[in-house]
């Protein structure tokens, strides 16, 4: 098997109505992503819609209407990955939120929710290069404290066919985010304030 290095020459576009081809072309490539989410899972509708047609309407939707924020990286004319980003008003649904919910002292001014790597593409620095582009993007927005919830791999056994649609702690850790709390066995609020672009 092939071993893939890391590339520095991605570049990053948002995904508006003018990148939504190439958005869609890497989610169709990649079985709708989990099945048929469509990056829908943190926004206030979720599943809603029930099917994969729905969500992609609904995600459709949304950036139509200028209410998502998303990174997408691109290897040449190729989107090869994404992160999504927003607000908590934005990205409410994350994961574990009883345990979140329980010793939350405050909410962060913006939260990075899912990351994806298309298949061909995986260990070769698009995850890095997708969070980078959403924190230069943070920064141009006015900055602000952000929040993580990556899932820890030092210690836990390999996890065999896993893929951590929130990034590995190691990703964040190497950006400068600290860990904040648990809410999981192996998940992990971490924190990074971002200064505005000056």
């Amino acid at each position: 098997m092939a071993t893939q290095t890391k590339r520095t020459a991605y570049t990053t576009r948002a995904l508006t109505t003018d990148t939504w081809g190439d958005f869609a072309a890497l989610v169709e490539a990649n079985n709708g992503v989990w099945g048929g989410c469509w990056c829908m899972g943190f926004h206030p509708e979720g599943f809603t819609g029930g099917t994969a047609e729905a969500n992609r309407a609904n995600k459709l939707a949304l950036v139509r209407r200028g209410e998502v924020h998303q990174v997408l990286v691109y290897d040449g004319d190729e989107c090869v990955g994404w992160c999504q980003y927003g607000t908590p008003v934005d990205l409410p649904n994350i994961q574990n939120h009883k345990a979140y919910d329980k010793d939350l002292e405050t909410l962060p001014d913006w939260r990075i929710g899912c990351i994806f790597t298309g298949k061909g593409h995986r260990r070769a620095g698009v995850a890095r290069a997708a969070v980078v582009g959403a924190l230069g993007a943070i920064a141009e927005a006015g900055g602000g404290l952000v929040e993580a919830y990556p899932e820890q791999v030092e210690d836990r056994k390999p996890q065999q066919g896993a893929y951590f649609h929130t990034g590995p702690e190691s990703l964040f850790e190497e950006l400068g985010f600290e860990r904040d709390r648990r809410i999981a066995k192996w998940r992990w609020v971490m924190r990074r304030r971002v200064e505005p672009t000056a």
